[in-house]
């Protein structure tokens, strides 16, 4: 009994892998006779055509019977510019965007600024406190003019060759040692004080009054939308296909605008980290609200022909043979659709490049493609109306 209890689960899962597999045969069968059957139905269907255009040649009779000539409508494909884009997400950059911090230590004392303010080049952002330097300065302004007022003295001394030379030179060493030394306390004093570098919107600030300052602490961040720029990360497979000055399609998705730019720049150093290389594309003058940091998309052209030829990517079909499209053929019983087989290059959105198989003098057809076969009658419609318009005239 315990054996049945075991062998009941391993009976009912071969039954459903054998269903399954059953299952995947029947859909796989079923492919191929679906395959089989358009291949027979396209053979039976040229083979009819055939027939039935070498009935109409021997008797006019059937000819005038069996005139179900298919509509469609024509073009001719010239040689014309082709181009192919890619398609890459980057973001707005800023080259005024910066982190300001201290470089000495110090207590903050004073922030005459906040978050949101236009500043100026040059503008008191933050100060620490410099109370010390300030008392050492005075000193050193003291003893200097006190120095100053000895060595002229000394000067006018020398001058009337009264006095020893050396108490002269004593005098002229006391004055400029003093004003090496308030040289010095005013450049520390000055590395108290954090000052606007450019004029630009204070971004953040998270200096606080009576906090520390410490050199490498971010202190403020000032913002300028001047010398900005764009910016993308570009995969290495694409390697020497842009160069400086390539036009490149701007679009911002949250104000929905497009413009038109060219790259600036193209990275000579591939990243390790993700195998991509920087591209910058100039942001040219815009009238809407752009951020660093910003999302665009950037389609960049990686292919351009100036003489391509180029059809709808829709009316390029594949038999056995390859890839064909139709095109209309002038025979004495009237025009016909003649497969040509062609060889496909970059597909760029809705248009398919053709490298080899048309002259460019051709009528492609366009409207109706799907309904015809080798060889059938076909009328076109374009040469039909302009026939008409040529005849009320």
């Amino acid at each position: 009994m315990k054996t049945k209890y075991i062998l009941l689960p391993i009976i009912f899962f071969i039954a459903a892998a054998c269903g399954e597999e059953k299952e995947n045969k029947s859909l796989a069968q079923k492919k191929e006779e679906l395959d089989k059957a358009r291949a027979d139905f396209q053979e039976l269907k040229m083979k009819i055509v055939n027939l039935e255009n070498e009935l109409s040649e021997i008797d006019p009779e059937f000819a005038r019977e069996n005139n179900k000539a298919i509509l469609v409508s024509t073009f001719v494909a010239k040689h014309q510019p082709f181009e192919h884009k890619v398609e890459v997400r980057g973001a707005v950059e800023s080259r005024r965007n910066v982190l300001l911090s201290a470089q000495t230590a110090g207590e903050i004392k004073r922030i005459p600024v906040r978050e949101g303010q236009r500043v100026t080049a040059g503008q008191v952002l933050v100060e620490l406190d410099a109370d010390v330097i300030r008392k050492t300065i005075s000193e050193l302004k003291t003893s200097l003019d006190l120095a100053t007022t000895v060595y002229e003295k000394q000067a006018k001394l020398w001058e009337q060759k009264i006095g020893t030379e050396v108490q002269y030179l004593q005098a002229k060493n006391n004055k400029e040692s003093l004003e090496n030394k308030l040289a010095t306390a005013n450049a520390q004093l000055n590395l108290a004080i954090i000052r606007a570098p450019f004029s630009g919107t204070i971004d953040q600030l998270p200096a606080r009054v009576g906090e520390m300052a410490a050199p490498g602490v971010p202190l403020v961040r000032i913002v300028s939308t001047e010398e900005m720029y764009l910016k993308a990360d570009v995969s290495e497979r694409f390697i020497g296909r842009f160069n400086a000055g390539d036009k490149v399609d701007i679009l911002f998705p949250l104000s929905n605008k497009k413009l038109t730019s060219v790259v600036s720049s193209v990275g000579q150093v591939i990243n390790t980290e993700n195998r991509t290389f920087e591209v910058e594309v100039t942001l040219p003058k815009v009238d809407f609200v752009v951020k660093p940091n910003q999302v665009v998309v950037l389609q960049l052209r990686d292919y351009v022909n100036q003489e391509a030829l180029a059809v709808p990517t829709r009316l390029i079909q594949k038999d056995e043979d390859g890839q064909y499209i139709y095109i209309v053929e002038q025979r004495e019983n009237g025009p016909i659709a003649r497969k040509v087989h062609v060889k496909a290059g970059i597909t760029s959105e809705t248009e398919t490049e053709v490298i080899e198989g048309l002259k460019g003098s051709e009528q492609i057809v366009d409207k109706g493609f799907r309904d015809l076969s080798e060889g059938v009658a076909v009328n076109v419609a374009d040469v039909a109306e302009s026939a008409e318009k040529v005849a009320k005239k």
